[in-house]
């Protein structure tokens, strides 16, 4: 026997008939949303979805026309068979329904249209009851006299569940088959239009032998109804429910990026003047946006940095950052390990948010302020190993020390930026004064607050990897400087154009200057601290250890790439020396080896650039006398084929004389070294020689040159291509008189395996 409630239930359709049919004059405001929520797209630059910015409902509304062939007729069939002959309230359905709900003694079928159930879903929700019924029935006929039927099913297939956070055919099509709308198949859309009754229970992932009982319920109505051909149904019966891997978390790619790009867009307030607002806007506004971030170089840029940070569970951590020094474009971005982990500093952005110590990376923006001043780079200074400078207003004196603790007499700033000498570096700060200096790094780019103290010139003010990029970019650009961009374009749901990048191009260096801090910083990769960086091309950059190995940096660029790496520990108090690391890391080891398995990758279909010389002189300007002529720095052609290298030497007045060299570095034909140097002053008419790699170095073993004279260990070493430096020593006593002229020591040993053309050094007793 049915109780009070039950009866009420099954009765209910019979309340909605007689409320229809006998003009019921029950009747209720139709008020449906004017706007409904869409999920925003954040797109890579080539146009494709890196992800979606949603609240509650992932949905992305599209046209009834771009909903596939197939599907609309499919929904119709298992839920409103007779949804083009009613007018919102269909009394054959609801007779049907009451009739098989009495058979049964539970609610098995509803009767609620399509017209109805996109009601219920927008105004009224889930609530049973008789009241709500009527009030459904009766907003279901103001709909239909309002919308055409096609806006009704357009409305309803983009409002409705589908299960696992699908809401709409577009978000369904995406979920279950990776797909659009547009390109579900038969079989596909009627395992759409099944689940639309109890996503739960037909889930194809937790319930795949209900999945496909039901879609085949969905294609045997389509049948019974002859909406489409039999033959058509027949084989998506046949066809298996495939669905693709559910998503198992809320990972989405380049994650440090997309917060930046959410940070920028609830943080203007041309997207609204209130954080409501823009929040509205960004989660439920339908936003495409566009951003820089290259899929390409960002995969790139992750594999460099788990190559060489091989074992995250006690490595260090990474950040890079690379950009267009052309447009500003941040093309690469990796902010941290993980930005999903469960690590206290997962959601840190190294990249970006992270300021740390520098080191000698900050040096470049001394040697600009200290060129812009007027000093030249052959302006020398002592360069001992640590050294005691006086500050001012009686301030306690600054101790520096090099790196190494090494020394050497008078340096000039070439040599002292190639060999990253702190020593020389403070007593340049010192003479510029330290203001200069940083203002001269934030006008090239630098961002975080920097202290006007000495100690700023070997990098005592922290600074992001963002902030190095962006400072180095002004380099990359001859002087040029763009601000970072990350996002190029929004627009709206509707397609208009919200925002435009702006274009924020400022020169804010002399070409000359720009060209001439270019020259030196190739010499750091040709023969520096960077050398572990180089990629085969004209390359720039500088390295950076901070005090205690607890941070290490290579900022490098191209013409065409920028490209900042930091690497440290996050909590910024620990040191990256055994046994706390595998190496003692400083910027020349990991942050360069990044460096060059990232940029070598990227740049790898790129032809190699040239980097601008300095301008010359102009001819009229030049006296005639030999004396008088000027001289303006050496342009780099190390890492250009051979070919190339001697024509732009000798377009350049230069005369050139090769010399050729096995290398491991280098592959054959490839100008491996230069002599003078770039960025020496050279005058034109001058010799350069260049030397060209040869292929890779052969080895062979050193023989025993013990007791033999100079003239046989000659002989005996050219047999297998070494070289012999004598040294006149006499052996310790007690002398024998027929041991003079004869050698008693050799370095490396007899045995020794070596690179043909390596040197063996020998002691002879003197005659």
């Amino acid at each position: 026997m049915c109780t009070v409630n039950t009866m009420s239930r099954l009765a209910a359709p019979l309340v909605v008939v007689v409320a229809v049919t006998t003009g019921c004059s029950y009747t209720t405001e139709l008020s449906l949303p004017k706007e409904q929520a869409i999920s925003s797209e954040i797109l890579y630059a080539d146009g494709s979805q890196m992800t979606r910015m949603h609240a509650e409902e992932d949905r992305e509304p599209v046209a009834l026309l771009d909903m596939g062939s197939v599907l609309p007729k499919a929904v119709i069939a298992i839920e409103d068979a007779r949804f083009y002959q009613h007018d919102g309230v269909d009394a054959r359905g609801v007779i049907r329904a009451l009739t098989r709900n009495l058979e049964a003694g539970d609610v098995v079928q509803g009767g609620s249209t399509i017209t109805q159930q996109y009601v219920r879903a927008v105004m009224l929700g889930p609530e049973r009851s008789i009241e709500r019924k009527m009030r459904e029935a009766v907003l279901a006929l103001q709909v239909e006299q309002r919308f055409s039927k096609r806006t009704i099913l357009q409305r309803y297939l983009n409002t409705v569940y589908f299960g696992n956070g699908a809401y709409g055919v577009q978000a369904a099509a995406r979920t279950y088959f990776n797909i659009e709308a547009s390109q579900l198949t038969l079989a596909q859309s009627a395992l759409l239009a099944g689940l639309i009754r109890d996503p739960g229970t037909f889930d194809p992932y937790t319930a795949p032998e209900a999945a496909l009982e039901r879609r085949n319920e969905v294609l045997e109505r389509l049948d019974k109804l002859q909406r489409l051909p039999a033959a058509e149904i027949a084989a998506a019966r046949a066809t298996p429910v495939e669905v693709t891997p559910l998503a198992t978390s809320d990972r989405y790619p380049a994650p440090h990026f997309v917060e930046q790009v959410r940070k920028f867009l609830l943080n203007d307030p041309q997207f609204g003047v209130s954080p409501e607002q823009r929040h509205r806007r960004l989660y439920e506004g339908g936003l495409r946006i566009h951003t820089t971030l290259d899929t390409t170089w960002q995969r790139m840029a992750e594999d460099a940095v788990g190559k060489v940070i091989s074992r995250p569970d006690t490595d260090p951590a990474a950040a890079l950052i690379a950009l267009d020094p052309r447009d500003g474009h941040v093309k690469a971005y990796v902010g941290g390990p993980d930005f999903f982990g469960t690590s206290p500093w997962a959601k840190w952005d190294l990249a970006g948010q992270a300021a740390r110590s520098p080191g000698s990376t900050f040096k470049p923006f001394v040697l600009t302020a200290a060129l812009e001043a007027g000093i030249p780079l052959d302006r020398t200074y002592n360069a001992p190993g640590s050294i005691t400078l006086p500050q001012p207003g009686g301030a306690e004196s600054w101790k520096v020390d090099n790196y190494d603790g090494n020394g050497s007499g008078r340096m000039n700033l070439t040599a002292a930026t190639v060999n990253s000498v702190n020593t020389v570096y403070a007593q340049l700060a010192m003479d510029l004064g330290a203001q200069p200096v940083v203002d001269m790094a934030s006008k090239l780019g630098v961002r975080s607050p920097l202290r006007a103290v000495p100690s700023v010139a070997i990098g005592s003010s922290e600074v992001t990897p963002l902030d190095m990029a962006s400072a180095y970019s002004s380099f990359a650009g001859d002087g040029v400087h763009h601000d970072p961009v990350f996002v190029t374009r929004v627009t709206d749901k509707d397609g208009t154009v919200i925002y435009e990048a702006p274009q924020t191009r400022v020169r804010v260096l002399d070409e000359t200057t720009a060209r001439t801090i270019t020259g030196v910083l190739q010499q750091v990769v040709e023969r520096g601290t960077g050398v572990n960086a180089r990629i085969g091309r004209p390359l720039a950059g500088k390295t950076g250890t901070a005090e205690e190995w607890k941070d290490a940096w290579f900022v490098g660029y191209t013409p065409e790439l920028v490209a900042a790496v930091w690497v440290g520990f996050p909590d910024a108090e620990r040191t990256m020396k055994p046994p706390a690391t595998r190496i003692t890391v400083t910027g020349g080891s990991w942050p360069a080896q990044i460096f060059q398995l990232f940029s070598g990758a990227a740049l790898a279909d790129t032809p190699a650039s040239l980097f601008p010389r300095p301008t010359p002189p102009t001819t009229a300007s030049r006296a005639t006398t030999t004396s008088s002529i000027p001289r303006f720095p050496l342009l780099s052609v190390v890492g250009m084929n051979a070919i190339a290298a001697t024509r732009i030497l000798v377009d350049a007045g230069y005369i050139v004389l090769l010399r050729n060299a096995p290398s491991r570095a280098y592959p054959p034909g490839t100008v491996i070294a230069q002599d003078p140097p770039s960025g020496r002053n050279v005058r034109p008419g001058s010799k350069v020689t260049i030397t060209i790699a040869s292929g890779r170095p052969k080895y062979a073993v050193v023989p025993s040159l013990l007791g033999l004279y100079a003239e046989e260990a000659t002989a005996a070493l050219n047999a297998v291509d070494f070289q012999l430096d004598v040294t006149a020593e006499s052996e310790p006593p007690p002398g024998d008189f027929s041991r003079i002229g004869r050698i008693w020591k050799q370095s490396p040993i007899a045995g020794t395996r070596l690179e043909e053309g390596s040197v063996i050094k020998v002691w002879i007793n003197p005659t």
